[in-house]
């Protein structure tokens, strides 16, 4: 008898045709899934749509404000104490605690190396309302040896005086630090004078005990008119006074300190229209 290779062979046709029956189905079924898929739209509403589109800021959050209506303010820190040196090994940034007996050898007072007046002088500017509110236009500091850089108001300075140290320190070795994972530059070293880079309607302040005008500095800033941009000139030395050409004028006040840090805190309260006796 001759075996039926015939009938096995129709039946492997027809199995495989019930195979591929199954895959376009199979197939069919994806392609409607996918077409839904597609036609499913995803509802974002309004305001996160408004949220992405508003750029942000990392570090202090600086709200909007009328620049037109409110006066701006320009602080700058002269003869700031801050000397970077070879001690040892290492260069590092003088202090009168740490380096009086480097000091000493070198025939330098330890009283005047004093970075952290400067430090704190940053600190009350940086951390003000006045500078939340975006009223703080430019912060520079001159060093005593007359070196210039640019704060920049967004910035946030290290706390501790370690930390505030380490980064003066790279910046006077590497004239500019960048903010991390950017270009921007936050703290940059710049060229002098710095009579170049104030407004053009800007009235420039400065402090001192010697002074004959003895003014209240609240009364005096509600006299100025609104479309005035305040230069505030702020010794940050521990002896001595500032003397500059490019000063308008130097105002003693009964309200306001001499010395930096306190000197910085009254002006700010005062560009806020609030009196710091109220605190």
């Amino acid at each position: 008898m001759v075996r039926p290779y015939a009938l096995k062979g129709r039946k492997r046709k027809k199995r495989e045709e019930n195979y591929d029956k199954e895959d376009t189905e199979q197939i069919g079924e994806e392609e409607t899934v996918d077409t839904t898929r597609k036609e499913e739209t995803v509802y974002i509403p309004a305001e996160e749509k408004e949220a992405e589109n508003l750029p942000e800021l990392a570090g202090i959050p600086i709200q909007p404000c009328d620049q037109k209506s409110q006066s701006g303010a320009i602080f700058i820190l002269e003869k700031a104490s801050l000397e970077v040196a070879k001690v040892g090994k290492n260069y590092q940034l003088l202090n009168s605690d740490d380096h009086a007996n480097f000091l000493k050898r070198n025939n330098k007072n330890p009283a005047d190396y004093r970075p952290d007046i400067a430090h704190q002088a940053i600190l009350a500017i940086l951390d003000s309302p006045l500078n939340k509110a975006g009223r703080l236009r430019a912060l520079y500091v001159k060093t005593e040896k007359g070196v210039l850089f640019e704060v920049k108001p967004h910035v946030r300075i290290p706390r501790t005086y370690k930390r505030f140290s380490g980064i003066i320190l790279q910046l006077l070795q590497k004239l500019s630090i960048t903010a991390v994972g950017k270009r921007e530059k936050l703290l940059r070293v710049i060229k002098n004078p710095v009579t170049q880079y104030l407004p053009v309607s800007s009235l420039k302040i400065g402090f001192s005990f010697s002074s004959e005008k003895l003014v209240d500095i609240g009364d005096y800033i509600a006299a100025v008119s609104d479309d005035v941009n305040f230069v505030f000139v702020v010794g940050t030395m521990a002896h001595g006074k500032i003397d500059k050409d490019y000063v308008d004028e130097y105002l003693s006040s009964y309200t306001v300190v001499a010395a930096a840090r306190p000197s910085v805190s009254a002006v700010v309260k005062y560009m806020e229209g609030e009196s710091p006796a109220n605190q």
